[in-house]
C-alpha cells in the first residue's frame, strides 16, 4: 500500500458512500485511478466491506447490552467471525489472546430480545463455549 491507497482508506472510514468523482476530487487524481484501487483493495482482502455507523441516540434504544465471550472449536474463527458479523445484534466484535477467542458485543431492545440473540449465536457451527455478561453501566473518561 502507497501513500494515495492509505488516503483512500482514510477517506473511505470517513464516509463509506463517498462518490468515486468525490473521492477523486479529494484525493486528486482521476476517476479511474480510484475505481482500479478500490478494486485491487477488496481483490487483496484489504476492504472486506463497508458499513453503516449509527447516530448514538439511535443504538442507545438497543438498551439491553452485554459482553459475550466466545471459545471457537478448532480452526473455525474465520466462519463464525463471518456469521456473527453479519448479525445485526452484534455491534463489535473483538479477537482476543486470553481464555476466550472472540468478545462480541451484543445489543437488544428488550432481555427477551437478548435471550433470542444468544440462542443464536450459540447454535453458529464452530462455537464451543460461551459466557455472556450483562452492561449495568457505562462510565466514560
Amino acid at each position: 500500500m502507497d501513500d494515495l491507497d492509505k488516503k483512500l482508506i482514510f477517506a473511505l472510514r470517513a464516509d463509506g458512500r463517498e462518490s468515486i468523482a468525490a473521492l477523486a476530487k479529494q484525493l486528486g487524481v482521476a476517476r479511474g485511478t480510484i475505481q482500479n484501487r478500490m478494486a485491487r483493495l477488496e481483490a487483496a482482502g484489504i476492504i472486506v466491506g463497508y458499513s453503516v455507523r449509527l447516530k448514538p441516540q439511535v443504538d442507545a434504544e438497543r438498551r439491553v447490552r452485554g459482553l459475550m465471550m466466545i471459545e471457537v472449536e478448532g480452526n473455525r474463527a474465520g466462519p463464525v467471525q463471518r456469521a456473527l458479523l453479519g448479525d445485526p445484534a452484534i455491534t463489535q466484535l473483538h479477537t482476543t489472546n486470553g481464555r476466550w477467542d472472540l468478545v462480541a458485543e451484543v445489543r437488544a431492545d428488550s432481555l427477551e430480545e437478548f435471550d433470542r440473540v444468544l440462542a443464536r449465536v450459540r447454535l453458529l457451527e464452530g462455537i464451543a463455549n460461551t459466557e455472556t455478561n450483562l452492561l449495568l453501566s457505562t462510565h466514560k473518561f
